[in-house]
């Protein structure tokens, strides 16, 4: 089982982070980054950061489901 803080970390050292939500049982993950990172990006490209930022545990298949909502600092400020 994967720990949300480990998942934070991770993302927090590859990415910079805006904004993160992050839930889930240690298998099962419900994720909500805003970075600026992901300006100009398709969100195919975005995700692959995110996979990329968790590395082994991804791989590894420790975390078994990540669904995520990925979204600039401008695109963040702009929800309603």
């Amino acid at each position: 089982m994967v720990r949300l803080e480990d998942i934070e970390a991770a993302l927090r050292a590859k990415l910079p982070v805006h904004h993160l939500a992050l839930d889930g049982d240690g298998r099962h993950f419900e994720l909500l980054i805003v970075s600026e990172a992901f300006n100009a990006l398709s969100r195919v490209r975005r995700h692959q950061a995110v996979y990329g930022a968790l590395g082994d545990a991804m791989r590894d298949e420790l975390v078994h489901a990540l669904t995520m909502q990925t979204l600039t600092p401008e695109e963040w400020a702009n929800r309603g």
